[in-house]
C-alpha cells in the first residue's frame, strides 16, 4: 500500500523486502497516530516557547524541534542533576516525556504525526552529577518511545551528553529531528 504521496517504504528481512507503507509498517496498525491510541499513549499539550525561538523549524522536508524539558505544573519535574538528585531510571523517564512532548509540538505544527515520514536525529543533553557516564541509558528513553510509535523509522541517530547544567535546573533535554513526506 503506497503513502498517500505515493511513496513505499520498504524494510528489507532476510525473506526479502517489506512494505513499511500503512498497515504494513505495524499489522493492524496503519499510522503513527493510530499507534499512538493503541499504544495506550495520549500526547501531552503542545509546548509553547520560552523565549525568542519557535518550538519547531522547517526546511524543505525536515523539522527541527527545539530542546524539550519536562514541566509539571509550570514548573521543572525533578529539578538537579542525574545520578545525585535525580535517579537515572527517574531521568529515562523524563526522557521519554520529552520526546513525546517534541511530537506533541510536530503534530500541532504538521497537523497529524503521520506527516512524519522518519525520525532522523534525536539528541539527548542530560545534566550529570561529577563521574556519572550512563548518559545513553538516560537517552534511551526518548528513543525506545519513538521506536514504539514509528517503528523502525523511529530508529534516529542519536547523541547523548552530560552536561553541567540545563536552563532551569532540568535533568534532561531533548531535541528531535525528522523528515516528513512532503
Amino acid at each position: 500500500m503506497p503513502h498517500p504521496t505515493g511513496t513505499l517504504l520498504y524494510r528489507w528481512w532476510p525473506e526479502g523486502r517489506v512494505s513499511l507503507s500503512g498497515s504494513a509498517a505495524w499489522p493492524g496498525v496503519a499510522s503513527p497516530a493510530e499507534r499512538l491510541k493503541a499504544l495506550g499513549i495520549e500526547l501531552p499539550p503542545p509546548p509553547r516557547p520560552a523565549g525568542a525561538y519557535v518550538p519547531v523549524a522547517r526546511a524543505g522536508t525536515l523539522a527541527w524541534v527545539s530542546g524539550q524539558i519536562v514541566l509539571e505544573n509550570g514548573a521543572i519535574a525533578r529539578p538537579g542533576l542525574v545520578d545525585r538528585d535525580v535517579p537515572p531510571d527517574a531521568a529515562k523517564q523524563l526522557a521519554r516525556r520529552a520526546a513525546l512532548q517534541a511530537l506533541s509540538a510536530l503534530a500541532h505544527e504538521l497537523g497529524t504525526l503521520d506527516a512524519i515520514r522518519r525520525i532522523v536525529r534525536v539528541g539527548v543533553f542530560v545534566a550529570s552529577a561529577p563521574g556519572f557516564d550512563r548518559q545513553h541509558e538516560v537517552a534511551n528513553g526518548a528513543t525506545e518511545v519513538l521506536i514504539e510509535i514509528f517503528g523502525d523509522a523511529g530508529r534516529p541517530s542519536r547523541f547523548a551528553v552530560g552536561v553541567a547544567g540545563l536552563p532551569l535546573n532540568a535533568p534532561v533535554e531533548v531535541e528531535v529531528v525528522v523528515e516528513t513526506w512532503s
